[in-house]
Order: C-alpha cells, then structure tokens, then sequence
C-alpha cells in the first residue's frame, strides 16, 4: 500500500463513525485532533517543529478531500513546557472541547502523563516524541510512539558503529553527562554501558537539573579525566548550553554524540554556530532524499508552506507528519478513524510511513533502529550504517572554530 495513494483513498472513504464521544467526529463535516504542544519553554523548539508537521498533514489531507470526506482541523494548546499543564490541557480538549482524536506532545515527559489521560478516557495516542522508558513502563495499550524504534535504542547506533571501528581507533575513556530526564539519561546510560563491557572506561557520569542557568560546571567536571568520547544525554536547550561550554573551556573530544539538540538541522547551527556543528553525532530517522513512502511529497509540501531546503527540515516535524500518515492507513484500511478502531487497527501488520516501516509491541514500543547521523560541511547526513549512509563518518571531530 503506498502511502501517496493513502490521501484519495481515505477521501473517497466517507463511512459515518457514529456520534458518540471521541468518535471522530459523527455526522459533522470537520475531524478536530487535539494536540498538547511545547510552544514555550524548554521544549519550545522541538514543539513547534511537531507543530509544523501536524498542519502541513492536515494541510495534505484537506487538500485531497479531507479524511473520510471530514475537513481536518488540528487545535493546537500550549502546555508550556510542563507535566502538569500537559494534564490539564488534554483532559480540557477531551472533556471540555470535545475533540474527535488527540495526537501527542513534545518528550518523554509530557508523553507519560498525557498518555495516561488519553487511556483514562479511551482514545487513541499516536505520539511522535515520547520513547523513553517510563512512557512504555505505563502499558498503555492505547499509545503508539511514532519512531523506528524506542529511545533508548537510539543510542545503540552510536555504539554499534563505535565498536566497528578498529581497536586501535576507539575512544579508551568516556564521560557521559545527562540531564535529569526520562528521554535522555537513559540513552547515554545504554551506551555507557555497552562501553564499558567493551572496556571503554567512564571517568565521568553525572545528572544536571533541567533548571541549571549554566553548564560550565557540569562540564568543567565531565572533561576532568580528558575523555577521548563525550555522550550526552540531551534535550535541546541543555545540548546548546553544553557545546557553548565546552568552547569555552577549549576542550574539544575525539567523539561527540548527542541524544537531542544537535539532530535539529536549523536550531543547531544557529544557537551553537554553524562552524561548532561538524563532526557531532546525533541519531535520527528521517533525512532529505529519503525513499520512504511519502517523503519527498513531505519534503514538497514543507519547503514550499515554511521555505527553506530539505536538508533544513526538523525531523520532529517529520514525526509529527507520520502520525498523520497512519491515521490515513487506518482509514483506507477500515473506513473508520473511531479510537478504538485505530487502537485495533494499528496492534496488527507493519505501516509504512516517512520514517519507514512502524510497527509496535502491546506497550506501544517501536520495534526498528535508527540511523547515525552527524555534522559533516554544514549539513546532517545519515553515516551509519552503510546500507542508508550518504557519507563516509568523520573519524575524529574537528576543534571547535567559534
């Protein structure tokens, strides 16, 4: 099933869904999907990355007919960054606002907590960005993390291609600061150990608030032992902070990967200095020129609704737009987009989408890999492994040039 036929079919598609709540949207001609998203806060950034893709898909699917013959309109509240506001706001678009479907917010956690609202009240949750453990610990049979595959195995790409290389090539010591937080401490934990069962020694580990005003201490303490390697278990904010650090400590290791933050192909750049990016690491599951189903018309429609060029999109953008993208197969597949048809529908088969083909275990986790991408002449490009690779890795990550 292609992807690019999903639009007509599930236009043609106009099988009544009922009217009772959450039933997407009964005798009304418009399907209202509400979404919680970081447009302030720490998370802003990535947030209206995810925001841009949700209404580019909306924007794609109206222009075929809509889905299931029903304009799409997505309601988009800010949950400023906050656990506790991601609470309110979803049970307020669920009870007070009456959505027909919700689509999930920006990192793990806001997920965990949004996801459980959204169970509570029997809808779907396909969300794009919350694959840390502690959203998958909840069982939620309802939630479907739309990646390749859960966070936590987004840093095993990272160390698969760090073991490939030669003895004689690999970092011998590795420090690994983090912030306190469910999506990225559990990443650079995976990789350090797998490290050190490879004999890699960690001569630093330590959590930092999310509060922290200044990661100059932090990391003042990560490079003590001079790591050959630094991974970071970043968001966005912290990761910026982190590199603007390290030059100015003048240390630049041999090896950098970093969990979020520096897989931003616009945020990046402008807030460490398009000449401090090269030869990071950074994991990912969509990149421009991809053969995904889907993917260029994505890489159409975006540059041509927000501008700029293909390498420029930001893959939470991508992520957001592949929840869209299901929602669509459910539809062609059923001639229903009710949540419990979507929660059935989607617990069976393989579904491809931009970001490859997603399937997903009972808790909603993700059962694919990522691709290792990394900062080489200004440009995020998948490296490893060789059968996606559109460029040969930077063996050594040149000094910082800011």
């Amino acid at each position: 099933m292609k992807v690019s036929a999903l639009a007509c079919a599930a236009g043609l598609v106009l099988a009544g869904c009922g009217g009772s709540h959450g039933s997407a949207g009964g005798a009304s001609k418009t399907l209202t999907i509400g979404v919680s998203l970081s447009l302030t806060g720490d998370f802003a950034d990535p947030g209206k990355a995810a925001q841009r893709g949700y209404q580019l898909w909306a924007d794609h699917i109206n222009a075929a007919g809509g889905l299931l013959g029903k304009k799409v309109t997505i309601k988009v509240v800010d949950d400023l960054s906050s656990p506790t506001q991601v609470v309110t706001n979803y049970t307020n678009l669920i009870t007070r606002d009456h959505v027909d479907l919700v689509f999930g917010p920006f990192s793990s956690l806001l997920t965990a907590p949004a996801g459980q609202i959204a169970k509570r009240f029997g809808f779907s949750f396909l969300e794009p960005a919350g694959g840390g453990p502690k959203v998958f610990a909840e069982h939620l049979n309802n939630l479907f993390f739309v990646q390749p595959a859960p966070v936590v195995a987004s840093g095993q790409v990272f160390a698969d291609y760090i073991l490939s290389l030669p003895a004689a090539q690999r970092p011998k010591t590795a420090a690994y600061p983090s912030l306190d937080d469910p999506f990225s401490a559990p990443i650079a934990d995976a990789i350090r150990a797998r490290f050190e069962a490879a004999g890699i020694k960690t001569v630093y580990q330590g959590l930092y608030p999310a509060e922290a005003p200044d990661l100059t201490p932090v990391m003042a303490k990560a490079i003590a032992g001079n790591p050959d390697v630094i991974v970071s278990g970043s968001q966005s904010t912290d990761a910026y902070q982190q590199v603007k650090a390290l030059i100015q400590l003048k240390y630049s290791p041999k090896f950098m990967f970093m969990s979020n933050g520096a897989n931003s192909p616009v945020e990046f750049p402008d807030k460490v200095g398009a000449n401090n990016t090269a030869g990071i690491f950074s994991a990912g599951d969509w990149f421009d020129g991809s053969p995904e189903p889907g993917s260029a018309q994505f890489t159409t429609e975006y540059t041509k609704k927000y501008g700029g060029t293909g390498q420029q999109i930001d893959t939470n953008s991508a992520e957001a737009y592949a929840c869209g993208q299901l929602l669509e197969q459910v539809a062609a597949k059923t001639g229903k987009v009710d949540n419990a048809t979507i929660i059935s529908t989607l617990h069976s088969g393989a579904w491809p989408t931009l970001l490859g083909s997603l399937s997903w275990d009972a808790d909603g986790s993700p059962k694919g890999t990522f691709h290792l991408v990394q900062w080489i002449d200004h440009q995020l490009l998948p490296v490893f492994p060789a059968a996606t690779a559109k460029h040969t890795p930077l063996l050594t990550k040149p000094a910082w040039n800011g």
